[in-house]
């Protein structure tokens, strides 16, 4: 039976282990659920309101202890863990105050007669299976539009990352959630399967692999429920000029290791202009193998703390070695380093070409892959020439340059002279391989409703 297990990625220890649900307790909780909703559906958003602010207060009160258990299971610097906790409180209480205006009652035109007016309602139980990389972000994201809403909410969590998982459950407890209106849930991939089947669910929302999106999305058709995926992706960064290349190269690498280079709108796709590129790549490896593995505890400038787990580090070094062995040039880094811990050394691969992996393939880790183009035309179709559209990001010091370039990226998000814009009322996702659907912003209160049509004749 899958357990779900507690592990440093740090040291290899094993924390804590906990079994997994059993099939009476997953349907007490779909039972439980289905019966809450009609309760908490029933109450003013007002109210719900009420509730949703607490939970983003309680984020923000207990970040210390939140970063805490996020960094020791899978590995982020403790300073991340603890902005994750923070932000994760704000997303809670932007949707708590701006959910009533986001879901008001909104009159159309009409040429019949009458009056029209289009209702954003709940449509019920919902499934969120949700990974470990951001293990309190991507819950919030989900959770906190849809309580406002007053659908009902089934949590699988990582199997990697139980205790954040707890976490979260025992702040909507504390905060006043009803019963049933929210339960994390430890069930294996096929409880999961027959949850998105039951009859009682409306929809599921999913951040993760292509797999287990093509899994989910396909599950959810065959059932006919309403599916968001967050996927994978490999966005381009774009850097046309830079006045200050070391700077340049220095905001660069610093998106590329957020969160230990695993996170899925990070600039894993480098494209400089040939004019700056070799500056460019001499900046970049300078910073990169000076860094030395740390104690993600204590967050210490100059080093870089493990991957989630080993074999993420060993999937990682298949990619590069692949790269390596047609023709890339590896300047730095590339191994994963001795166990018992999940550290990779950061690297910088160029020389990418289509018959890689790499060219292809999402590198889910601190490894910079930097393109040379001749000119904005290039830029852009390198850029598109890929499975994945999340984001993508565009510099020049000529904004409008930067702009009609950044308007032709093939991506949900596109951004210009940022690596990307974040933040509770941005609305985040993307198109083509990279999934469906939008989460966070008035965009995050769109997925999960009855748009019902209401009208009333003359």
């Amino acid at each position: 039976m899958t357990s779900y297990q507690s592990k440093n990625p740090a040291t290899g220890e094993i924390l804590e282990t906990y079994p997994a649900a059993t099939d009476a307790e997953v349907e007490a909780a779909v039972a439980a659920a289905a019966d809450a909703y009609r309760s908490w559906s029933s109450e003013t958003i007002e109210r719900r309101g009420e509730i949703v602010a607490r939970i983003g207060q309680l984020f923000a009160e207990r970040a210390d202890e939140l970063a805490e258990i996020a960094t020791t299971e899978m590995g982020k610097p403790v300073a991340e863990s603890k902005a994750e906790a923070e932000f994760s409180g704000e997303i809670f209480g932007y949707f708590a105050q701006e959910g009533p205006q986001l879901s008001a009652d909104q009159e159309i035109k009409t040429f019949s007669g009458g009056r029209a007016v289009i209702q954003r309602l709940p449509i019920g139980p919902l499934l969120g299976i949700m990974p470990w990389n951001f293990p309190y972000y991507q819950v919030a994201r989900f959770v906190a539009p849809n309580l406002m809403l007053g659908n009902t909410v089934l949590l699988k969590h990582a199997e990697s990352c139980p205790r954040s998982a707890l976490a979260i459950a025992s702040i909507l407890q504390d905060a006043g959630v009803p019963e049933g209106v929210y339960a994390n849930l430890f069930v294996t991939h096929e409880q999961s399967s027959r949850i998105i089947a039951d009859p009682r669910i409306q929809g599921v929302s999913l951040t993760g692999s292509e797999r287990a999106g093509a899994a989910v999305g396909e599950l959810a058709g065959r059932h006919l429920k309403k599916a968001v995926l967050e996927l994978g992706g490999s966005d381009p960064y774009i850097i046309l000029d830079a006045e200050n290349v070391a700077e340049a190269a220095e905001t660069a690498w610093a998106w590329r290791l957020e969160n230990t280079g695993q996170a899925c709108n990070s600039n894993k796709r480098m494209i400089v202009h040939e004019d700056i590129y070799e500056p460019f790549v001499h900046e970049l490896v300078a910073r990169v193998s000076a860094l030395q593995p740390g104690d993600p505890m204590k967050g210490e400038p100059g080093t870089y703390t493990p991957l989630s787990s080993r074999a993420a580090g060993e999937q990682l070094a298949e990619q590069v070695q692949d790269a390596v062995s047609k023709g890339a040039t590896l300047h730095t880094g590339g191994e994963l380093l001795e166990e018992p811990g999940s550290y990779f050394a950061p690297a910088v691969l160029t020389g990418i070409t289509p018959e890689m992996r790499a060219y292809h393939e999402e590198l889910f880790g601190p490894v910079a892959v930097v393109y040379s183009v001749g000119d904005d035309a290039e830029a852009v179709r390198l850029a598109n020439d890929s499975p994945y559209g999340l984001g993508g990001s565009v510099f020049s010091a000529d904004e409008a340059r930067a702009s009609a370039v950044a308007s032709q990226l093939e991506v949900g998000m596109a951004n210009v002279n940022i690596p990307a814009a974040e933040g509770a009322e941005l609305p985040f996702g993307g198109v083509k391989r990279s999934g469906y659907g939008r989460e966070l912003g008035p965009l995050g209160m769109e997925e999960f409703v009855n748009k019902r049509l209401f009208y009333i004749a003359d």
